[in-house]
């Protein structure tokens, strides 16, 4: 498996991908296109030992401590922006367990770095809370747990900050 850039053909792909690992957090198809458009050095897809798309992560700069809503169109990347937003990080069944989402997370480190930021943050939802734990992320406990609303009970807001 490797993770390479996203194209505006993978789309469909990622929306089917969504779907299956996110039910409870429906998104428009608008909303990857955007972030892609918006923020292409962010959006990668993993390829599967076959042809297929086995995942996705859709990130870019954004304010601290005030992640997006899910399903909502951003407009524009703010110029001073605070922190690196993982919007969604997700695989397949097949794909979990590869070490492939720890190798794309040090990736999207690597990229928030070489921006300048200071730490990456993103909002944990179906129990992913200790899989970002082991990658060096801590739950905000200074901040409401989904700050949008829109991510329901289970979420946490969390941030790896870079030294």
């Amino acid at each position: 498996m490797r993770w390479r850039a996203m194209a505006p053909g993978d789309l469909a792909d990622v929306d089917g991908i969504a779907a299956r690992v996110h039910p409870n957090y429906p998104e428009d198809q608008s909303v990857f296109a955007e972030r892609l458009r918006l923020h292409p050095d962010g959006c990668r897809v993993l390829r599967g030992t076959g042809a297929g798309i086995v995942g996705y992560v859709l990130s870019h700069p954004w304010h601290l401590g005030r992640p997006p809503a899910l399903n909502l169109l951003i407009g524009s990347i703010p110029p001073a922006a605070s922190t690196y937003y993982i919007h969604d990080l997700a695989l397949l069944p097949e794909a979990r367990g590869s070490g492939s989402a720890t190798v794309i997370v040090e990736e999207l480190i690597r990229h928030a770095r070489a921006l300048g930021l200071t730490s990456l943050s993103l909002i944990a939802v179906n129990g992913s809370t200790p899989f970002w734990e082991r990658q060096g992320f801590a739950v905000d406990k200074t901040a409401a747990a989904d700050p949008t609303g829109s991510y329901g009970s289970d979420a946490n807001l969390m941030i790896l900050r870079l030294a």
